[in-house]
């Protein structure tokens, strides 16, 4: 069994940030789960052009505001406490955040812990893969 608590993370090498987002990485790869789940803060005022090519997300909003638009069709939609989206086409997309966003993420495969977005706003596999 795995009890991990956010407070275990904050502070670590599992708790990530880069320009507009701080990722708390729950459970990774070396977790054996087949995937991973990051407590994850989109600061306010933020746009994030996201393609995860090489993994499907899953995001649940548990906090503020915000819009998600698809960067293939332009749809939009508002990004709420409650709100679901899976990215299940690895899809071009833009976040945006009108106020602090706080979504539980979830990865597979599962993220090594240590990643951060590249040119096309994706992750990398992990070597080997």
């Amino acid at each position: 069994m795995i009890v991990r608590t956010l407070q275990e993370v904050v502070g670590t090498d599992d708790d990530v940030s880069a320009p507009g987002w701080n990722s708390r990485r729950l459970l990774l790869a070396k977790h054996g789960m087949g995937f991973s789940m990051h407590d994850t803060l989109i600061e306010a005022g933020a746009e994030l052009d996201l393609w995860y090519k090489n993994h499907l997300e899953a995001v649940y909003c548990i906090e503020g505001e915000g819009e998600l638009e698809s960067r293939v069709t332009g749809q939009k939609w508002p990004i709420a406490p409650g709100t679901i989206y899976a990215l299940n086409e690895n899809d071009k997309h833009t976040l945006r955040a009108t106020t602090q966003l706080r979504m539980v993420c979830t990865f597979n495969p599962p993220v090594t812990g240590r990643e951060v977005h590249d040119a096309d706003g994706a992750y990398a596999l992990p070597d080997g893969e």
